[in-house]
């Protein structure tokens, strides 16, 4: 059956991908609509979460924050499938990054650094990093999709621009070989995900509510002595992304535990007040808070 949906469903993927962008965001807005007009997909998980985060804004105003993040959503689902057939030219003026020196300083430590992240933006077109000097070895981090057939699909999609994904279970692995084999590369993590409340050591306050929070990013790199940034990626405007590499430490053993996590959460929370309406409010970042 996982083969029969997939078989169907992929030569629309490929149709769509090769629409041009006005036309791929002509499809967003009639998916955002539908999807959450008419079905009203995650409606109440999107609407709880805004409102504990801006418990001073009103009605109104988390009405079109929702709005404009229906559509936000909707981009980043077609700028996936987008990324099928995107040219490297064209992906490259959409994503820039600012500062890519910063890049540069972080390959001349010698020693390999975790890129951190949050789903805020697009962290699918993070790979556009290969265009800006990245000499390291590539890991982009993701969670196994159940459906074998899409996943390889996705795999496909995120390993273009020569980026080797790892799922969540093997990448621990993944690092302490590459130590060994004195490999230097670059492992982008996406670290605002909710782990289950009874497997966490660290908790913290997260736009207002006290919630367990990951913190492997932060023990590895301190393990093996790897330098961690963070990629502060913002949307510009429709189809057209910057990103500015924030160091966080190249001397992570310098720091007492938990406090780079600290650091990454503080950033991320900064952009998300600043334009709440590019995170990704539809997931259950809260669904262990006390």
């Amino acid at each position: 059956m996982q083969r029969f949906i997939y078989i169907i469903s992929y030569p629309l993927l490929w149709f769509i991908s090769k629409l041009p962008f006005k036309g791929i965001y002509l499809v967003a807005t009639a998916v955002s609509f539908i999807v959450f007009n008419l079905i009203g997909y995650r409606r109440k998980v999107i609407t709880s979460n805004l409102t504990h985060a801006f418990p001073n804004k009103s009605k109104q105003e988390i009405k079109e924050i929702k709005t404009k993040f229906h559509l936000h959503f909707c981009d980043l689902f077609l700028e996936m499938i987008k990324s099928l057939t995107i040219t490297d030219d064209e992906l490259k003026k959409r994503f820039v990054i600012t500062n890519p020196e910063e890049l540069t300083r972080l390959q001349t430590l010698n020693k390999s650094h975790v890129v951190m992240m949050g789903h805020y933006a697009s962290y699918e077109w993070v790979t556009a990093l290969h265009y800006y000097g990245l000499h390291y070895k590539g890991y982009g981090i993701y969670k196994r999709i159940k459906n074998p057939y899409f996943d390889k699909l996705i795999r496909k999609i995120r390993s273009r621009q020569n980026t080797t994904m790892l799922d969540t279970k093997t990448v621990h692995k993944q690092m302490f070989k590459d130590k060994q084999d004195k490999v230097l590369a670059s492992y982008g993590m996406i670290a605002d995900q909710a782990p289950k409340g009874g497997n966490t050591k660290y908790w913290r306050n997260f736009l207002g509510r006290e919630v367990p929070v990951f913190i492997g990013s932060e023990v590895i790199a301190k393990r093996l002595d790897y330098a961690i940034t963070y990629l502060q990626i913002e949307k510009v405007k429709r189809g057209y992304y910057q990103a500015t590499f924030i160091p966080i430490t190249d001397n992570p053993k310098d720091f007492e535990d938990y406090k780079i996590t600290d650091k990454y959460f503080e950033l991320l929370e900064k952009q998300i007040i600043k334009q709440p309406e590019y995170y990704l409010w539809s997931h259950k970042r809260w669904k262990h808070a006390k």
